[in-house]
């Protein structure tokens, strides 16, 4: 992979692990101002613990592709970058547009989503 196209994709990844960490800061500080709110029924409470897990699980989400990305900023700098990891093919330059942090080709990928 030429090193314009390296850039290309770190800047990506480094502008999308910006800006996971700023949602992910701005869940925790939305869940701490809940908890500090007087609710007055059950009601409010239900809603409150319904955004709680809602929340929760969307950071969740965001943590696993900021690890994900961590990993692929690494291979960039190792020049590991745009490898499958399961068959040690080239992944397409059109499948890293998408997904910058992808660790499988399109087959491969199949492949690990079939057995799941």
């Amino acid at each position: 992979m030429q090193t314009s196209e390296l850039n290309y994709f770190k800047e990506i990844l480094e502008n999308r692990k910006e800006q996971i960490s700023k949602n992910i800061d701005g869940v925790h500080n939305e869940l701490e101002s809940l908890n500090t709110l007087e609710l007055n029924d059950e009601g409010d409470h239900a809603a409150v613990n319904n955004n709680s897990m809602v929340e929760s699980a969307i950071v969740s989400q965001q943590m696993q592709e900021l690890q994900e990305i961590e990993v692929t900023l690494g291979k960039i700098a190792n020049g590991d970058y745009g490898v499958c990891e399961m068959c040690e093919d080239l992944i397409g330059f059109q499948r890293l547009k998408v997904k910058p942090h992808a660790i499988y080709c399109i087959d491969c990928r199949e492949i690990v989503e079939k057995s799941k």
